[in-house]
């Protein structure tokens, strides 16, 4: 396999530190607030290499932290007047009922920066210890300038770098970023022999990957550390400058990074007030379209969210629910040797989802003329049900059967009255009342629901034409 290496501008053969054994970390949410669309575009990127790298049988350690104690966390208690547990316990359950939605597989690792004070109180004492950082009046510092190997991650030219960081005369350099901040607000302070505070953001992703994944036996701690663009600097960098001189080996063996995402071409940020909620899109479109719509993307790129190409998105994966509903099986037999070889290779390219997701149409298209040749081979319909259970399994998509597909976004509700009409047109139809009948699949086309009459019944979808 094939992936992009952020800190060397290039793809390069993925190698892993211990043979077939792979440990990944991507930095997760702070937890103030609900998850928006770049959330949710980072983990659906990521969930693709770890769903890749298991089906071509890798071992694969996946951790994602909650950064549960932070500027804006303070500010959400002063507002709010509730205790950083409520708030922090509160926005992690909401974040992880969005990522289910999404089919996100769990992490295996999931710390919090609170439940590692220990390790950072100590990772802040040894780089004290050794003099790659000093103290001054509002807490613990990173002396920059000790590390020869800054911005080697992101590139970023030290003009830029220092224009990027927080202000502080103190601070021996404009780029030095805080290790740990003095506060005497018992509520969010911690006991440290350097003075009571909290951490600071960058080091409690090099302590959680120390604590929780680090090969101590390595000149690398993890073999992949992944996360958005946003983050390369100032986070990524300081994070592997604070690693590199504590541990004195490299905190990533690999790093990457996914596209900003974009709201109707606009970068998506509050300040412009399109911060798009994941929760509000969830509102209107269910899970497994929004991850068929973020996937189609590959990850590198930037992403242009807007409701006219997502519902085009739906349309494309419209046609692997009809092939699911066409087959109409429950069991398989073995998924095809060929299809699974190209969806995999296509993924071996930095997860070539363009390429991977041809192969998925092409799969599609060819099935379907096949049955409209022999309607009853069933060889060929157990073979097509493997390669879509391979395809949710790699992809995370196909995984609701075809006729809850196709009644998505029909509140409950509705349905009910929709299925009342359909048996008082079936009483209808019985009765010889025609006309009648007629009646009700009008009034059923009018609420935007096109049925079906079959052998066992009348079914019924809502109509997105």
């Amino acid at each position: 396999m094939h992936i992009y290496n952020t800190s060397t501008k290039q793809k390069e053969l993925f190698t892993p530190l211990e043979d077939k054994k792979v440990k990944i970390y991507v930095c997760g949410p702070t937890v103030y607030d609900d998850a928006h669309l770049g959330h949710a575009r980072s983990s659906i990127a990521f969930d693709l290499l770890r769903r890749t790298l298991i089906s071509l049988g890798y071992d694969v350690t996946f951790a994602k932290n909650y950064t549960d104690i932070d500027d804006k966390i303070l500010k959400k208690m002063t507002e709010s007047g509730k205790s950083l547990e409520d708030i922090t316990s509160y926005y992690i359950k909401r974040y992880e009922d969005d990522m289910n939605a999404l089919n996100i597989l769990d992490p295996d690792i999931k710390p919090k920066a609170t439940q590692s004070i220990d390790s950072i109180v100590s990772f802040v004492d040894n780089l004290l210890k050794k003099g790659f950082a000093y103290i001054i009046e509002d807490g613990v510092y990173f002396d920059t300038s000790k590390d020869e190997k800054y911005l080697s991650i992101s590139h970023m030219h030290i003009d830029d770098a220092r224009a990027r960081v927080e202000e502080n005369s103190q601070k021996k350099d404009p780029k030095d970023f805080a290790l740990w901040k003095f506060t005497k607000d018992e509520s969010v302070s911690f006991p440290a022999s350097f003075g009571s505070g909290r951490p600071g953001w960058h080091i409690e992703c090099s302590c959680m990957i120390k604590e929780h994944l680090s090969y101590h036996d390595k000149s690398y701690q993890i073999d992949i550390h992944g996360g958005g663009a946003d983050l390369l600097f100032p986070h990524h960098e300081n994070e592997a400058a604070q690693s590199r001189c504590e541990s004195h080996t490299e905190l990533a063996k690999y790093w990457m990074h996914n596209g900003f995402v974009q709201i109707d071409n606009q970068k998506m940020s509050k300040s412009l007030g399109n911060s798009f909620f994941l929760k509000d899109a969830l509102n209107k479109y269910d899970g497994e379209i929004l991850r068929f719509y973020l996937i189609s993307t590959h990850y590198r790129a930037n992403f242009n969210f807007n409701e006219e190409d997502l519902r085009a998105s739906k349309k494309r994966l419209d046609k692997l629910y009809r092939l699911k509903k066409k087959i109409a099986v429950q069991s398989g037999s073995s998924v095809n040797k060929e299809f699974k070889s190209a969806l995999l290779e296509a993924l071996k390219d930095d997860l070539n989802i363009s390429k991977a997701l041809s192969i998925v149409d092409e799969m599609i298209q060819e099935t379907n003329q096949k049955l409209d040749q022999n309607p009853k081979d069933k060889a060929l319909k157990k073979e097509t049900f493997s390669n879509i259970e391979f395809i949710k399994e790699l992809l995370g998509i196909g995984y609701h059967d075809s006729t809850t597909y196709f009644q998505l976004g029909v509140d409950d509700d509705t349905k009910k009255k929709i299925e009342d009409l359909i048996q008082k047109r079936t009483l209808a139809k019985k009765e010889k009342d025609f006309q009648t009948a007629d009646k009700i699949r009008d009034e059923l086309t009018s609420m935007g629901i096109a049925i079906q009459d079959t052998p066992t019944g009348t079914i019924w979808e809502k109509d997105e034409q």
